[in-house]
């Protein structure tokens, strides 16, 4: 099996509930008949970055076909496009997905929201370049607010953050692949904690995370206000 120097996870296994049951990342961005997918433009933007050999799509289960559908015809030859099944959690998901990925050994993984279809060529050219120099990588976006974390359970503020020493994560995150993967069989081994995203677990396993300017234009979807 072809070796790819760079691969990539597509996270697309959840059931969007926050949209009602709507699969959001097979609605059209657009009312147009040429209008991509939400899953489709972020495949296309991945597709266009030469060092991509293979994405790998988490789907829910026996989903393969709905995901297929979702996407435009790829006339090129690579990236190769492989489907997966996804698991009950997010990590589950990815954990699965890099399992896949181990038989085409990357070198560097990026792991990308489904729901992220704004992502750009050069957002994904910084990360490939950052995540060779620095192992670990992610997107972050500076608050424009004052965040405020509060006590668990209860309606008090525990901690005034500084504003400047925070950010909102986005994706792709970007990460050397036997190293995630190794840590991703640690924290499916760790039943008493949650990780909200891929960084956390590399931090948690691995050690620091390095951190490139994010996009404001590369927004999740969560509800179908966020198409328009």
């Amino acid at each position: 099996m072809e070796t790819a120097p760079v691969a990539v996870i597509i996270c697309a296994a959840g059931a969007s509930s926050r949209m009602g049951g709507i699969k959001k990342e097979y609605q059209k961005l657009d009312n147009s008949a040429e209008s991509l997918t939400v899953l489709g433009s972020s495949v296309c933007a991945f597709a266009s970055v030469p060092s991509i050999g293979v994405v790998v799509i988490a789907v829910p289960e026996n989903g393969e076909n709905s995901a297929r559908s979702a996407l435009p015809p790829l006339h090129a030859q690579k990236p190769k496009i492989v489907f997966v099944n996804g698991g009950k959690t997010r990590r589950a998901s990815v954990f699965n997905a890099l399992s896949c990925l181990a038989a085409y050994k990357p070198q560097y993984v990026l792991i990308h929201d489904g729901a992220r279809p704004w992502v750009t060529c050069s957002i994904i050219e910084k990360i490939i370049d950052t995540v060779e120099k620095h192992g670990a990588v992610i997107p972050l976006l500076p608050l424009t607010d004052t965040p405020k974390e509060i006590e668990p359970q209860a309606a008090f503020i525990k901690n005034h953050l500084k504003r400047a020493n925070t950010g909102i994560a986005q994706t792709p995150q970007g990460f050397k692949f036997p190293e995630i993967l190794h840590a991703h069989e640690k924290a499916a081994q760790a039943d008493d904690e949650e990780f909200t995203d891929d960084a956390e677990i590399w931090g948690r396993f691995c050690g620091k995370v390095a951190v490139i300017p994010g996009d404001p234009q590369n927004r999740k979807i969560t509800y179908m206000e966020d198409l328009g």
